[in-house]
């Protein structure tokens, strides 16, 4: 008995709803100007910062969000800028050239 049999014997009068799946289409703003990705470092710790997004603060905010939430590091939005804790460049920029974004390297 696989699961779907199970769960038609424990609610007998439900019927599945066939509703499409919907895929999310990348909501961020894409700009033909590259981001530039730098590495620095204050107080003695490094930092990675993102800067040149000629879109929203909402768009740049999210992904700044969603840039966090991959990496599992801290960091924050400040100025029109990411600023990321640890020097994470080489990651970075794979995650935004997989979005689409055009991400130029600057320094070391």
């Amino acid at each position: 008995m696989d699961l779907q049999d199970q769960l038609k014997n424990l609610f007998p009068e439900h019927t599945p709803s066939e509703e499409p799946i919907k895929e999310e289409k990348n909501a961020i703003w894409m700009q033909d100007d590259p981001i530039i990705c730098k590495y620095e470092k204050r107080k003695g710790k490094p930092i990675t910062i993102l800067e040149g997004y000629t879109g929203a603060d909402t768009d740049f905010k999210e992904l700044a969000k969603e840039l966090k939430k991959k990496l599992s590091v801290g960091g924050s939005f400040k100025e029109d800028k990411i600023i990321i804790q640890g020097d994470y460049r080489d990651k970075i920029m794979t995650l935004l050239q997989e979005k689409g974004f055009k991400v130029k390297r600057v320094g070391g």
